[in-house]
This record gives structure tokens, sequence and C-alpha cells, in this order.
């Protein structure tokens, strides 16, 4: 079986969004002004990442045998991503992300699972994540993290597990998530995230930190856009500046920040050099609009290393 660097589990998404007048509330009524479709799932995005800076990714989630999935799987083949691990369910529908975004930029989303949450431990293949360096982990909206929970036991220890939480689980708190954070090496969480599975909303995200620490994270990572990053081991901290660009679009951004310091990781960089690397990613990413049409390829992230770290 092939060497993989990084293996990305979560759920596979068709982001369809609506531009809006406004965002209707009940008994009321808008209109749309523009449409766009693309992929997303934010494992996919920083997989996608990974991918566009030469690093071997492949990627274990469900689709139906629908256009959609059939959209979500080229998608992945098509930035160089192994497949091996997508499921393929005959019966369902794919994932997916239903979104109306009004004049001023405020969101409005409606998740669709589809078969994203009838993963089964039986349908997960134990090799083909045991090939791997890092696995990097996703929400699911309903029952498939148990199929994660199970995975992330039974995988040889020199596997490093990293997460993004994202709101879904975050806002399900630290006892809901134990099982997962307790095998968990490297956790990317923005800060109003940290709030939520901490319980700590009026706390500082050092404090908020420390107690991610304490469930025995090595690494801890706080996103907090146009601030930067605070990246703590328990042994060193530091707060990393963004890189100062025109944003277009913030979307995916916290997944570029992925892809750049799992990236950083994987090549031996210590916290600091991962982090401003994961910044340069972002600021790459929002240049553009959507989720992965700004992310850089090796060569341009290697044209600007002196300059990064």
């Amino acid at each position: 079986m092939k060497k993989i660097d990084v293996i990305g589990f979560g759920a596979l998404n068709v982001d369809k969004l609506y531009n809006v007048n406004k965002i209707a509330y009940k008994d009321e009524e808008a209109f749309i002004t523009d449409f766009s479709k693309f992929c997303g799932g934010s494992a996919a995005n920083t997989i996608i990442g990974l991918s566009k800076l030469q690093i071997k990714t492949g990627f274990i989630g469900k689709i139906a045998d629908d256009q959609d999935g059939r959209l979500l799987l080229e998608n992945l083949q098509k930035e160089n991503v192994n497949v091996d691990g997508i499921i393929l369910s005959k019966n369902g529908r794919s994932g997916n992300v239903i979104g109306f975004v009004d004049e001023e930029g405020q969101r409005a989303l409606y998740v669709d699972p589809g078969v994203n949450d009838l993963i089964k431990p039986d349908e997960v293949n134990l090799d083909y994540i045991n090939q791997s360096k890092v696995l990097h982990l996703t929400s699911f909206v309903g029952g498939s993290i148990k199929v994660q929970e199970q995975l992330i036991n039974e995988i040889p220890d020199n596997i490093t597990v990293s997460i993004d939480p994202g709101r879904i689980y975050a806002e399900r708190g630290l006892n809901f998530l134990k099982n997962i954070l307790n095998r968990t090496n490297i956790i990317l969480i923005n800060e109003e995230e940290l709030k939520h599975l901490t319980g700590k909303k009026n706390k500082t995200y050092k404090e908020g930190a420390e107690t991610l620490l304490e469930c025995g994270i090595d690494i801890v990572v706080v996103k907090m856009g146009d601030k930067g990053s605070y990246i703590t081991n328990g042994m060193e901290s530091y707060l990393i500046n963004s890189f100062k660009v025109s944003c277009v679009d913030t979307t995916g951004a916290g997944d570029a920040f992925n892809a750049g310091f799992l990236y950083g990781f994987i090549n031996g960089k210590n916290i600091v050099e991962s982090g401003n690397i994961g910044n340069y990613v972002a600021s790459c990413c929002i240049q553009e609009s959507g989720a992965i049409n700004g992310l850089p390829e090796l060569s341009k992230l290697k044209n600007e290393m002196d300059n990064i770290i």
C-alpha cells in the first residue's frame, strides 16, 4: 500500500451558496441575486491545501452515488488526493451545505449531512490509516464521531492525531469530546470555538489553551484571524502575527492555516515556524474567493520561505 503522509477524516459536502437581498426570517420573503457551488468540508480543504504543497495525502469520508458525490470525488482526484478511503453508498444522498449570504456578508447556513453521518466502523480500513504519519479529524453533525473515537484508539501511537473541532464539536463541550481529546496530539481551534469547548467564555485564549493542555494535548493552536495565532506546547508559548494582505473572502482561512501548520510539522519545523507557515497559507487563501482558489503551490511557498520564517 502506498505511503501517505496525512489522511483527513471528516464530512464531505457540496456547498451551495445563494446571494440574497436579505436573510429572511419567519413569514418573510427575500430574493436570490446570485448562486455559486463548490466542493467543501473542513478536512477536505486542509487536505487539498497540503496536496498543493506536495504532501502525500488521502481521505476518509462517505459519498452517495449521485451527482454531488461524483463532483466531490472528482475534486479530490483532481487535487491529487488518494481516494482509497472514500466510501461509496449506493443509497442516500451526499452531504450539502445550503448557504444564504446577504448584501452585508452575513450568513445563514443549513447543513444536510446525508451519508456523512452513516459511516460504520467496518467501512473504514484500519490499514489505510496505519500507513500515515498524521490523521487529521474534523466534525460530523451526527453519529460518525463514534467511528472516529473507535479508530483513533486502534491506531499506533506513532501516528499524530490532529483535530479542528469546528463549531459543531466545540459547542458540545469537553466532556463530549473527551474520548477524542485523550488521543489528540494537536488541536487547531479558533478563539470563539475555544470559549465554547472549554466553557470559559469570560476567560482569555491563554487560559483556554491551558485547559486543553491539561487534557493531555501536546500542541494547542488558537487561530485568531487578523490578530494572528497563539501556539503553545506547555513549555513555550507564542503569539504570531498575521500577514497583512487585502482580504477578499475569509472562507476556508482556518482550513488553510491548518494545511500550512501541518506542512511545517511534517517537515520538522518548530511551532513558531509552523505557525508562520500557517499564517502565510491562510493569507494566500483570503486574497481570493472560495476555500481553495487561493491556496499556494509549493513553489510559491518556497520562494517566500525566507520572508515567512
